[in-house]
């Protein structure tokens, strides 16, 4: 039995220029960090002892007898791609720690996740940046989701990064660790509250229309890209590390009018509410339309700010390891 422990990811800034449709003719980038939630993925060789062949466990239950017959994308994709039908049959569960389609990448932490434990059963040797390469060509070229090329990249690699995007076929410009002082890390932690709306939606769905408004968004997007360096330049210096919240709602208030279907009149009445109760700034995760959505809150604020909003509040914690095989 193999099992891989994939993180999820928060992403902060920049989310939109890791599009191939933007960062293809402008340099794009992301700061983002992985959480302590995670996508476990079992993986076993089959007995061949049942009249199914692969048996694949996740919202449902498949039973099939071939790889074609898989009704999950990602895994059959994943299937097809590193092993040949005739080889032997395979057993996969999926357990995660927090609900799909909720903003937190979980769909590419699942893919690598899944990749990484193929990798192994094959015992092959397989490096953080081969795993986000591998599967951002499936989500994007194989499945053609639209999807960006930051969750495969933060889920693979673990950790608080700026990533850069852009050039051609380049999807890592380039990852870099922010600098930032353990203390002062930690503080940042404390003052970030996530919340589940409630709400989930496909994000797929949402990005097609953004991806459609990208080159009526260049201008939007690249002051989006300019946030990632000044979040960056907050935390690695001595600033009041309540700017970095303030950027949030500078941020929030320019992803919302990249797309008519990123925010709802729900998503609206919570920030609101969080802010008239002292969040500085917060954004709804992922594509937009439901999901977690996160504040920067001080810690004077936050038992205001969580009675005030009356959702799921969701401790966690910064984590550096990225996808492993436990």
């Amino acid at each position: 039995m193999i099992t891989t422990k994939t993180p999820y990811r928060i992403s902060f800034f920049g989310g939109g220029t890791d599009y191939p449709s933007y960062y293809s003719s402008h340099p794009g980038a992301v700061l983002a960090t992985t959480i302590d939630k995670y996508c476990y993925i079992n993986l076993r060789e089959l007995p061949p002892f049942f009249e199914h062949k692969h048996r694949i466990v996740w919202s449902i239950v498949e039973t099939v007898q071939s790889f074609d017959d898989i009704t999950h994308p990602s895994v059959r994709a994943c299937l097809k791609l590193m092993r040949s039908p005739q080889d032997c049959g395979l057993e996969i569960h999926h357990i995660g720690d927090l609900p799909a389609r909720t903003g937190l990448g979980s769909s590419s932490s699942f893919t690598v996740g899944l990749l990484h434990a193929l990798y192994k059963l094959q015992e092959e040797p397989v490096s953080k940046k081969m795993l986000a390469d591998k599967a951002i060509y499936i989500e994007q070229q194989v499945l053609h989701e639209n999807v960006g090329s930051q969750d495969q990249t933060i889920a693979a690699h673990g950790g608080f990064n700026l990533v850069r995007f852009g050039g051609g076929e380049n999807t890592h410009l380039n990852i870099t660790p922010v600098s930032i002082a353990p203390e002062r890390l930690l503080a940042l932690n404390a003052r970030l509250m996530l919340f589940f709306t409630g709400l989930s939606r496909t994000a797929s769905e949402i990005a097609g229309e953004q991806i459609e408004n990208t080159h009526k968004n260049i201008e939007q997007l690249q002051a989006m890209y300019e946030l990632v360096f000044k979040a960056s330049y907050i935390l690695s210096s001595n600033m009041d590390l309540d700017d970095f919240g303030r950027l949030l709602d500078s941020t929030w208030k320019l992803k919302r009018t990249l797309s008519k279907k990123i925010s709802t009149d729900t998503v609206d009445g919570i920030y609101k509410t969080a802010i008239s109760n002292g969040a500085l700034g917060g954004k709804l995760l992922g594509a937009g339309g439901g999901g977690f959505i996160l504040f920067y809150v001080p810690p004077e604020k936050q038992a205001q700010v969580k009675n005030a909003l009356g959702l799921l509040h969701v401790p966690f914690s910064f984590e550096n390891c990225g996808s492993q095989v436990v």
